[in-house]
């Protein structure tokens, strides 16, 4: 028998999310649907309308009617020197995945960035006029003012990983401690115990949580982590090979080396060489990334794969669902949402 006017399991009327769920897709692609948008495959449009009569899902009209209001652009926000931005693959990877989110809206992506003081008092100034719907945060570190300033503004945002594990605004990340671990793990599956860590910068909380499965991997091994054996670097290349060298001259028997990036690792590659250390008989290698420069390195690197353009769509798709809830931040609690997505490491020549 059919039924009528389905109420959503929290006993109320049905919500955007409970469609999305039924359906299989993502809540802003719920909205596009709603919304009338005509970048939406048939058939992901048939599985939501089928969703929406099953459920008894009626629309929030006047948050429809703001739509009105809209600026259609959503920024994408680096925190970081352009150089940075064009030699790290991570950045160019998650852009991609940002892409292929947007083409099915009608919206436009500015690429804004913040990497001195300057740049974000003009960034602050230009988010004050609300030119933009939202804004997508790409590579925060601890003491970033600008998350707090668009809690304060109220403009809509999402951040590719926590600042701390209190994050209190939308975010979405890969597991940097699972794939801490495995990187080490699978080190001392290869007979290595002497196993060094270059860190990135320790105000990055993924940074943090990579050093954390690494000295976690350590200890349940049975092995101390010697604090000597970790070295901080920048997620430089610069800085891979500064950070190298100086793990070498502490602990010159050291036998394998986890890098936080594998942008450091390449660096790290370039240090072992100059001191006549092979890769891998004398020390083994693994970076984190699994970037295009993993894949072309001499010899190919083993690398923590994390899924950076699948974290682009899903900052897009969170984002976007948040532009559609326009109730007051205060109001929305533990509504906000932290995605974390999963880890692999992918073996190579190096290790």
């Amino acid at each position: 028998m059919a039924s009528h006017g389905v109420r959503g399991r929290s006993g109320g009327r049905p919500t955007l999310e409970e469609v999305a769920a039924r359906a299989g897709v993502g809540r802003g692609t719920v909205s596009r649907v709603i919304n009338g948008s005509p970048r939406v495959s048939d058939a992901t449009r048939a599985a939501v309308e089928a969703a929406v009569a099953e459920l008894g899902y009626v629309p929030n009209t006047a948050a429809r009617a703001l739509a009105a209001n809209r600026t259609d652009a959503i920024a994408l926000v680096v925190p970081e020197p352009e150089t940075r931005f064009f030699t790290e693959p991570y950045f160019s990877d998650m852009l991609r995945g940002v892409g292929a989110e947007l083409a099915d809206t009608e919206m436009q992506l500015l690429l804004i960035f913040a990497g001195s003081d300057r740049e974000r008092q003009r960034l602050a100034q230009y988010l004050a006029a609300h030119r933009v719907d939202g804004v997508l945060l790409v590579s925060v570190h601890a003491d970033d003012p600008l998350p707090d300033l668009l809690a304060q503004l109220e403009i809509p945002a999402v951040i590719s990983g926590p600042r701390s594990a209190g994050e209190t605004l939308p975010s979405v990340d890969s597991d940097n401690y699972g794939g801490g671990r495995s990187a080490v793990e699978h080190l001392l599956s290869r007979g290595r115990t002497r196993i060094a860590h270059i860190t990135g910068r320790l105000d990055v909380y993924g940074a943090q949580r990579r050093l954390d499965g690494y000295r976690d991997a350590l200890r349940d091994a049975g092995y101390a982590a010697d604090a000597g054996l970790v070295e901080h670097g920048d997620f430089t290349e610069e800085g891979g090979h500064r950070a190298m060298a100086a793990l070498l001259s502490r602990h010159p028997s050291l036998d394998a080396v986890f890098a936080g990036s594998d942008v450091m690792a390449a660096g790290a590659r370039q240090a072992l060489r100059e001191a006549g250390r092979r890769i891998p008989e004398d020390v083994a290698l693994v970076g984190y990334d699994d970037s295009a420069i993993a894949r072309h390195m001499d010899p190919p690197l083993t690398s923590v794969r994390q899924p950076i353009e699948e974290m682009g769509r899903r900052m897009l798709d969170l984002l976007l669902t948040e532009i559609a809830d326009r109730r007051p931040a205060a109001s929305r609690g533990l509504e906000r949402r932290q995605v974390v997505l999963a880890t692999d490491l992918v073996g190579r020549a190096s290790s």
